[in-house]
């Protein structure tokens, strides 16, 4: 079991929510403009208590443009245990070119084989984590 308790249901601290951050590698960014909410399937890697990702022209980093505030969910699953960790936070893409160079140092790789040429970095305010024993709901008395 990744992290051993009693209760179904496990509140994790901000470390145990940046160690598996830093384990996974896909995820969903939430974003808004104009009133109308978007959800993207996205790759990504934690790194000094930022998350990085990637990502070509198009709605992703025109909603980045005109609203800042995101929210990035990533979870995992096997046959008794599962986990979520939410990060709500600020979005930017890099523009500097040694902002860039040092993002290119990571070695992000895109998921898909796209040509994605621009780094947007997840700058959190909130994380949230949680771990959970998987099985039947009881009976009730």
């Amino acid at each position: 079991m990744m992290f051993e308790h009693d209760d179904p249901v496990l509140e994790l601290s901000d470390e145990q929510s940046w160690k598996l951050l830093s384990k996974t590698q896909h995820g969903r960014i939430v974003l808004t403009a104009a009133g109308e909410t978007d959800i993207f399937p996205i790759n990504y890697l934690a790194h000094d208590n930022h998350l990085l990702m990637r990502s070509a022209p198009g709605t992703k980093l025109a909603e980045i443009t005109i609203n800042e505030n995101v929210v990035f969910e990533t979870d995992g699953i096997s046959s008794d245990e599962a986990w979520s960790v939410v990060v709500k936070g600020t979005a930017r893409v890099l523009q500097s070119g040694e902002e860039i160079a040092a993002a290119e140092q990571l070695g992000l790789k895109t998921w898909v084989p796209t040509l994605k040429d621009f780094y947007i970095e997840v700058k959190p305010t909130f994380i949230s984590g949680r771990h959970f024993i998987l099985g039947e709901q009881p009976e009730r008395f």
